[in-house]
């Protein structure tokens, strides 16, 4: 593949056409939980830098990486590209455009997105730091803060406060992540080896 991004009918396309195509959802293991795709190997973006040289040597020739909007697939695919594996396609709108597409989902126990979450803590604390400097001038400062940490993020499309919030008790699994059986699955490469989780 050498168009760095894939839509949801050619991703579906691919994925149908043979099981040499492996989808790595590089999302935190609760917002996998909560929606994935069927067949799809969850390692998230943080463990793919941890295990870079063992994903890189085991992967083969298709890979579509997905996260809930596509900016964490397209990290790990620059990432994955630094270091040498070209093939890969990011699932363009990410599990977003996968389920407004009406295409299968896999469903658990649901959760609030990453997105979402940054989006609520980042706008309660404006709120709440804007009502306070009515009274304390100086609160106005911790709203211009989170003002400049989210313009950071979205010009750096990097999100500190999002790689906090996935430290949270509430955003991990209730077991941690076989990254062994992870990186096999990827080895795999294969639909029809690769279980629907």
């Amino acid at each position: 593949m050498t168009d760095p991004s894939i839509d949801v009918a050619s991703a579906r396309a691919l994925l149908d056409a043979g099981p040499d195509t492996v989808l790595l959802d590089v999302r935190t293991p609760a917002e996998y939980g909560t929606a994935h795709i069927a067949g799809s190997v969850n390692l998230p973006l943080g463990l793919v830098r941890r295990h870079l040289e063992r994903v890189t040597s085991t992967v083969g020739e298709r890979l579509i990486l997905v996260c809930q909007s596509g900016a964490r697939a397209e990290e790990c695919r620059a990432v994955l590209a630094d270091a040498g594996l070209t093939g890969t396609a990011v699932l363009r709108g990410g599990m977003a455009a996968w389920s407004a597409a009406g295409a299968p989902v896999v469903r658990g126990r649901q959760r609030w997105a990453l997105e979402r979450q940054v989006r609520l803590v980042a706008g309660s604390t404006v709120l709440a730091s804007a009502i306070a400097s009515l009274w304390w001038t100086p609160a106005v400062w911790i709203a211009a803060l989170v003002g400049a940490g989210l313009t950071f993020a979205a010009v750096s499309d990097t999100c500190v406060m999002g790689m906090l919030l996935t430290k949270l008790p509430h955003n991990q699994p209730h077991e941690a992540i076989d990254v062994e059986e992870s990186l096999a699955r990827i080895a795999r490469v294969g639909g029809t080896t690769a279980e629907t989780v």
